[in-house]
């Protein structure tokens, strides 16, 4: 139910209020025992996301997603992140579940469009982002607060601002919360391991006879790893175009390269190099994580109070503090040119003959530079090679990512007249991420410490170096060599965002002749500055971290905005024949932004919307909203100086070695055009047929920001109904299409794209620009190595890509009484029809605006190129029955097919079917994933008045995640051999939780 309303209103929606919207709602869960008596307490007045108008009486023309506190109860949530990841149409973005790559934070991608396209709120308003991209990490959500979580679809940048181009996920925290609740849940897999431990306690009174309400909330929430290495499907790396065993060309023994003959592995047992290039790839599987470590507390606190009957203060605090771990393979020298001594103590007769009769030294004069023991003898000599080598002795590399947060909101708020509002509030926020990495070797160092002629002293030590046994068998590291290889980091990323708004929101008391309700409107005006810099000790600026992915600059920027917002619902019919009603809305944002850069161009840009809704009668409403949207380029985007990190790509047209250095079958040595260009793009005419796939699957990549850069400008639009038949009681059902384009989009070519500008059909010539700004190792003619000599794949930002997506959501909600229980069913289901990217990696001026020119379909489709999964079609649906306040539910989660990208195939061959070894011999599809369904069971239970118990199980079954290999897709979200954020890696798990309420 809806209170009389006061003279001024909060802006919220509470359970109370759902039912009122359940019609414009894609998903609104069905209520439970332990929720009913929630359901007496109500807001004042509600609002609805996608809107700045408070109005109970107005129902909105956009369709809303909502996830309620219950089932996030039920499903025993342990963060905001987990929440979205299984809402169908939430595409996984990084989280818990992938530990390579993972920077400490969570994001949601609406949409497949990018987790950079949307923004997240908590009760309607932003908050400080937690990096250079201008995203909020989804860690700071206070989740015991929150009521429920509402997620519109398509463009909402006139409502919120830049960045919504895809939606907004909106937290609506708990209102005039009274009493005291304390809440525990532990959970764990069958197998034991990845316990996690969540604690929160919330305190909140309504004081001076209603007048004010303040609520305090602390949360505890830590989680164990669960290594890759403890389940079945990921103990060995599988290769997935061989089905071989995977992994990487930094292994141990090292590998070195050899002039005219290739990359060979030592031999520590003879001393010499192996005769052939194959070896045995290093398995890194085991050192990864399925579940990534944490640990946080949250403190989250609001208050209200009326000052007097016209104006009431608010505040919101919101601080957390989270320490997340992220830990992957050794470290080690990645394809690192190096110069050694002849005379190195180290290396053997057999390799050192080798070395020199590849270097075309003579017998005397290789025999004289082997007891050179002096720099400045003139039979000192060197030679120069390309050296892998893992360094297994020293262990993982381990990130350490502590982030500290806060946000706070102070605002006033009250009436002009009996119907008009005001609103008038700010904000500021700062988050400081600390990364400390360790466990890494510094290329400097490792170059520093072959330089020896003896095993005590380098031939340059200022530093303490000791000379290193590279040449040896695994174990060949002493400590006192790693202590001085290695050396840990620091990486800090601040973030910081002041706002302010002023509203004026109402009735304006104009009413058409055919409607009961008045004009509603708001205007309004917002001003944001942004500020974001990351500061990295020098050894994180200088690249010189073997295996961290290439440097981390310094990065400082920053830029405001000033704007303009005016919103106007119109009723025009209301109670006629075949128009219960009739309702126009429309709402239009006019941005002037700033750049903090004495070049930088200055944006002014309008986004706008135009919705409606028409309710014939008989339960039938039709709705449909159309949004123009703009999103001006991050700091990241503007800010990042050009540097070379890694992408993913698993092969390369220019070689012929496998990740074993074993030949391709049916792969020919490069000849004619193609040898001519793989030799224009570096790689030295002696090693054509000698040159390996990108190690691990993982090839060099050279991008960065781009001052230069303008908006992105979006066109959404949904259109769909919703049906509230009064003949069934407690039955609803929505069905609504979206369609969402961006033009101009703000992007980098996908790895794929890049090669084919070059490689692709038509396009390949040694003169051609695309095939000239790939560069490769001068030594190995590979695109893999150090990043300071290897430039590999050049993926710079432009506003030249584009993207497409649509699709249809449907729900279906029903409860009732059937006699012995209460029934309630809730299903969520979408079915997207396209997925779409062009990169336009030609530049081509025509394709800017048509995304049917080179584009690339990703929906039901995996490869590098696609990134996260998005499948055709992904259902959620809960029956719950109801006995005696006693809730049993079920949760049945289907998630479609999904098959190899055709264009991969094209570009990598296809994946490799048939039996795999590594994992048991067994028969697999290595590029097809057929169709999923997982099943969890929760149990809720009172005891007393004041005790509730939660019991739940999760992947009932105990599913196993599909095998894809491990170079099918990119590394963000393809480990262990899988996709771990889209289907379950940890198998079944129980989770038990006591809320005690008083």
């Amino acid at each position: 139910m809806i209170k009389t309303q006061k003279n001024f209103s909060r802006s919220r929606l509470s359970a109370g209020v759902a039912p009122v919207v359940l019609g414009l709602a894609m998903l609104a869960s069905p209520a439970f025992a332990q929720a009913a008596a929630e359901e007496e307490v109500a807001a004042d007045e509600i609002i609805v996301t996608g809107s700045l108008i408070s109005n109970p009486n107005l129902e909105r023309s956009s369709p809303v997603n909502v996830t309620s506190s219950d089932e996030i109860e039920l499903r025993q949530t342990n963060n905001a992140e987990q929440i979205l990841r299984e809402i169908p149409g939430i595409v996984p973005s990084i989280g818990s579940a992938v530990n390579n790559g993972n920077g400490g934070a969570s994001f949601v991608n609406l949409r497949g469009l990018g987790s950079n396209r949307n923004v997240v709120i908590i009760d309607g308003n932003r908050l400080v982002p937690a990096e250079l991209n201008g995203r909020f990490d989804l860690n700071n959500v206070p989740v015991a607060l929150v009521e429920q979580v509402e997620v519109l679809t398509g463009g909402a940048s006139t409502t919120y601002g830049a960045d919504a181009i895809s939606g907004v996920v909106n937290f609506i925290t708990k209102q005039d919360f009274a009493g005291v609740e304390i809440a525990a849940s532990n959970g764990i897999t069958e197998e034991g391991d990845g316990n996690k431990v969540r604690v929160d306690v919330t305190l909140g009174a309504n004081f001076d006879d209603g007048r004010g309400n303040a609520v305090f909330s602390i949360g505890y929430q830590q989680a164990d790893p669960v290594y890759q290495g403890a389940r079945d499907i990921s103990v060995n790396n599988i290769d997935s175009y061989s089905g071989g065993s995977g992994g990487s060309g930094t292994t141990a023994p090292a590998r070195f390269s050899i002039p005219g003959t290739g990359t060979r592995q030592i031999d520590p047992a003879t001393g010499n190099f192996r005769t052939t290039s194959a070896f045995n790839a290093f398995n890194f599987n085991p050192y990864n994580i399925f579940q990534t470590p944490y640990e946080r507390y949250n403190m989250y606190g609001a208050a209200h109070y009326e000052i007097s009957d016209a104006v009431e203060v608010y505040t919101r605090g919101l601080f957390s503090k989270n320490s997340v771990s992220t830990v992957i393979a050794p470290s080690g020298a990645f394809g690192l040119t190096v110069v050694i001594p002849y005379s190195n103590p180290y290396l053997a007769a057999g390799a050192r003959n080798t070395m020199c009769t590849a270097n075309g030294l003579t017998t005397a004069q290789c025999n004289a530079a082997a007891t050179a023991t002096s720099a400045t003898d003139p039979n000192y000599r060197t030679f120069t090679t390309v050296m892998s080598r893992r360094a297994t002795e020293l262990g993982p590399r381990i990130s350490e990512f502590q982030t500290t947060y806060f946000d706070y909101r102070l605002g006033f708020r009250g009436a002009v007249t009996d119907k008009i509002n005001w609103d008038v509030s700010g904000a500021y926020g700062q988050s400081e991420n600390v990364q400390t990495q360790s466990g890494y070797y510094l290329n400097s160092r490792v170059r520093q410490a072959l330089l020896a002629t003896n095993t005590t002293t380098c031939l340059t030590d200022t530093n303490g170096c000791v000379p290193l046994n590279i040449f040896g068998a695994n174990g060949s590291i002493t400590p006192a060599m790693n202590a001085y290889l290695s050396a840990n980091s620091l990486v800090t990323t601040k973030t910081d965002l002041a706002q302010a708004h002023v509203q004026v929101s109402g009735d304006s008391g104009f009413t058409l002749p055919w409607a009961a309700d008045g004009v509603s409107f708001a205007i309004g005006g917002e001003y944001r500055k942004y500020g974001a810099s990351q500061e990295s000790d020098l050894l994180s600026q200088s690249g010189d971290l073997g295996g961290a992915g290439g440097a981390a600059p310094n990065i400082n920027g920053g830029y405001e905005v000033y704007e303009a917002i005016g919103e106007v619902i119109v009723p025009i019919v209301q109670d006629k024949p075949f128009f219960d009603s009739l309702t126009l809305e429309a709402g239009i944002r006019y941005s002037s932004y700033k750049v903090d850069a004495p070049t930088a161009p200055t944006y002014k840009t309008t986004t706008y919307k135009v919705g409606g809704s028409w309710e014939p009668g008989a339960g039938l409403k039709f709705r449909g909203n159309y949004a123009h949207s703009v999103r001006a380029p991050n700091i990241s985007e503007l800010f990042s100086p050009v540097n070379t990190g890694l992408t993913n790509l698993a092969d390369d047209p220019c070689a012929n070695l496998d990740d074993n250095g074993v030949a391709i079958p049916g792969r020919a040595t490069p000849t004619g055009v193609l040898r001519d260009v793989c030799i224009a793009q570096g790689a030295p005419s002696s090693v054509i047929g000698l040159i390996s796939v990108p190690t691990a699957g993982q090839a060099n990549a050279t991008g960065g920001g781009n001052i230069d850069l303008q908006p992105e400008t979006s066109n959404s639009y949904t259109f769909g109904v919703v049906y509230q038949p009064d003949y069934a009681p407690g039955l609803s059902l929505s069905v609504d299409y979206y369609n969402i384009s961006v033009s101009g989009a703000v992007s980098s070519p996908t790895p794929g794209d890049a090669m084919n500008a070059c490689f692709g059909a038509g396009n390949l010539s040694a003169t051609n620009p695309a095939c000239l700004i790939i560069r490769r190792s001068t030594l190995t003619g590979s695109l893999s190595g150090d990043s300071a000599e290897v430039p590999g794949l050049f993926l710079s930002l432009s506003n030249l890509g584009a993207l497409k997506t649509d699709g249809i959501d449907a729900t279906l909600n029903y409860k009732r009484d059937v006699g012995f229980a209460d029934l309630s069913f809730a299903l969520n289901a979408n079915y997207t029809f396209s997925s779409t990217f062009n990169a336009n990696v030609l530049g081509l001026a025509e394709n800017r605006d048509n995304i049917d020119n080179g584009y690339r379909e990703c929906v039901g489709y995996m490869s590098a190129n696609c990134g996260s999964l998005q499948p055709k079609f992904q259902l959620s649906a809960r029956t719950t029955l109801t006995i005696s306040d006693i809730d049993v539910s079920l949760l049945w989660r289907h998630i479609s097919g999904i098959n190899q990208e055709p264009a991969d195939v094209t570009d990598s061959g296809a994946a490799y079917a048939g039996a795999v070894a590594a994992a048991g011999g067994g028969n697999y599809n290595l590029g097809k994933i057929k169709a999923y369904d997982y099943f969890d069971l929760s149990t809720r239970l009172p005891i007393g008045d004041n005790v509730t118990i939660t019991l739940n199980v999760a992947n009932l079954l105990n599913k196993k995640p599909p095998l894809v290999g491990s170079t099918i897709g990119s590394t963000s979200y393809n480990s262990g051999n899988t996709y771990p954020s889209t289907y379950d890696a940890l198998g079944r798990s129980y989770s038990a939780s006591v809320r005690f309420k008083f």
